[in-house]
């Protein structure tokens, strides 16, 4: 789950340099409880969100899941058990 917290000094250039060194070469799967238009402000410095952001949402497909918690969903099922 990306973007739980925002993202430190620290964080940010490891996440770039990972995405850089997948960019355009392997598949990568991202997944978060926010939409993309809230992550460019969890990272923080805008340059670096620039960087990774260019490289993330232009070529990516999305999949924006609703409804219920399925953890919730199932802890109703098991306690009616």
């Amino acid at each position: 789950d990306l973007f739980i917290v925002p993202l430190d000094a620290k964080e940010r250039p490891i996440l770039l340099e990972i995405i850089e060194d997948r960019h355009e070469r392997k598949s990568t799967i991202i997944t978060s409880q926010y939409p993309s238009s809230n992550w460019y402000d969890m990272i923080g410095d805008p340059t670096i969100a620039d960087a990774i952001l260019d490289r993330i949402i232009h070529t990516a497909h999305t999949i924006e899941l609703y409804g219920d918690s399925m953890r919730k969903l199932r802890a109703k099922k098991s306690q009616s058990l």
